[in-house]
């Protein structure tokens, strides 16, 4: 890690040679000339930016069981994106050099910067609870398999890492959720567990189902020796308020992850820490497309060495599974230079610019979080889309929220919202002007499990699976308030 920290651009010039190298004889490689390639930016100039939909042809031929398609090593794994949901999953293959010099080694890294942090650290007297999704055989073919990368890192985990994680692979391979809920909570409840891993929105069910069948207040009363919870997957800043109330008193740390369906990105190297540290030795090379100049696989991208503070970008990958210049479609925005640390700002596709008001995930999390403040809130989840306009009405936002703990006053709350996105948003604020283009926010309190019922009914249970907080399309708000109603 020190030498990625000491040289960043040099790692990763040297990660993009060896990956070039690698599948020159690839079909991939042979198609755009890699043995031709000698420098960053002849594979710029010769490589084109790829969304998923224009690589998903070679990626199908990968999973029907051809090889050396798009990297050179035979590819069994394939994880089925189960992040945001979409109405079409993607297939993303999974290479061993992935598993091991990616995911696995992103892993131990976590582990490396919180002892190095917390020296007196109990966490290996213990087990690890870890909660991901299932797995199963491709039905094309049965040398392929798919499943959520959580589970893929599961079936590859080394001996000394599934001894000491909670529960066994049996129970955490198990499809369906609630069934798995019920059996990880019977198998962990007397295990003496130090740590926790997964997204907190399905932790947090996890946890009171637990303290259900316990019935006790908090983790710590279950777990005494709790000290860490590992997640990622969406920002943690409306749920720990929610957590530090499940866990209680005593020493608790939380700590950061990108780790998604395509790779491990960054980890928290401090504690606390603005922004997550940017992993440049673990086969991945990074370039960003600045987002107000975003235009799918027309854009043009930078590399790291290009890269400025406060700037939103638009994440490319090139990847040890052969994901060529890969736009991910999520946004980060660096907060350090020396070392490069970044944090999630939203997705590429999950917003809301319906009316040119680029209403962005960071710019609704900061508003909830002061409109919850003042309120005495705790969101749950929520989702928003725009009302379009119509001949006799401006356009506006419609928001449906699931509360932990509803608001003292949801007027005030609908208010303190729509204040605050006028002030971290100038767009926003110059379509409220005078209702010309945005009037006042459409607020609807969902009734309790609403968001768990669409993803089951979605069959989206578990994992990383979460409903999309922002749309510029209405469908899923539709749906969302079809369910409220019954």
């Amino acid at each position: 890690m020190q030498k990625f920290l000491d040289n960043p651009l040099e790692v990763q010039r040297d990660i993009l040679a060896k990956m070039v190298k690698s599948a020159a004889c690839t079909e991939y490689g042979k198609q755009y000339g890699f043995k031709f390639i000698k420098t960053y930016e002849e594979f710029k100039r010769t490589v084109p930016i790829r969304e998923y939909e224009s690589l998903s042809p070679y990626i199908q031929r990968i999973r029907n069981g051809e090889q050396n398609v798009l990297w050179p090593t035979m590819i069994k794994w394939f994880s089925k994106s189960s992040g945001t949901t979409d109405s079409k999953s993607k297939f993303i293959p999974v290479s061993f050099e992935s598993i091991n010099d990616n995911h696995l080694k992103g892993g131990k890294d976590i582990l490396s910067w919180y002892c190095h942090c917390h020296p007196e650290s109990q966490l290996f007297t213990g087990k690890s609870l870890r909660l991901g999704g299932s797995s199963s055989v491709n039905s094309i073919n049965h040398e392929s398999y798919y499943g959520d990368l959580s589970a893929i890192i599961v079936e590859n985990l080394p001996l000394w890492a599934e001894i000491r994680t909670t529960p066994n692979q049996r129970i955490s391979l198990m499809p369906e959720w609630e069934t798995k809920m019920e059996a990880m909570a019977n198998a962990t409840i007397k295990e003496n567990v130090t740590s926790l891993v997964g997204v907190p929105s399905w932790m947090l069910v996890l946890s009171k189902h637990i303290l259900k069948k316990t019935g006790v207040k908090t983790l710590k009363e279950v777990w005494p020796n709790l000290e860490l919870y590992i997640h990622g997957g969406v920002s943690f800043k409306p749920y720990r308020e929610e957590f530090s109330k499940l866990v209680g008193e005593g020493d608790m740390v939380y700590t950061e992850t990108y780790n998604a369906t395509e790779g491990f990105f960054a980890v928290q190297d401090s504690f606390p820490s603005k922004g997550m540290l940017l992993l440049l030795d673990h086969g991945i090379f990074y370039e960003f497309i600045p987002l107000e100049d975003f235009n799918g696989e027309e854009s043009n991208a930078i590399s790291l060495n290009e890269v400025e503070l406060g700037v939103t970008y638009a994440m490319v990958i090139t990847t040890n599974s052969g994901l060529w210049r890969y736009s991910i479609g999520d946004t980060i925005r660096f907060v350090s230079l020396e070392p490069y640390r970044i944090e999630i700002v939203g997705r590429t596709k999950h917003f809301i610019n319906a009316f040119g008001e680029e209403l962005m995930i960071d710019n609704a999390i900061s508003a909830l979080e002061v409109a919850s403040k003042q309120t005495g809130a705790s969101v749950k989840d929520y989702s928003a889309a725009p009302v379009y306009m119509s001949d006799k009405n401006t356009g506006g936002h419609e928001w449906i929220f699931e509360f932990n703990t509803a608001p003292n006053d949801m007027e005030v709350f609908a208010k303190v919202l729509d204040d605050t996105l006028k002030e971290v948003n100038s767009d926003y604020e110059a379509k409220r002007y005078k209702n010309m283009a945005l009037h006042f926010p459409v607020i609807h309190e969902a009734r309790p499990n609403v968001f768990y019922d669409w993803l089951k009914l979605k069959g989206k249970l578990g994992g990383q699976n979460k409903v999309p907080r922002l749309s510029n399309s209405r469908t899923i708000l539709e749906e969302l308030l079809e369910l409220n109603a019954q």
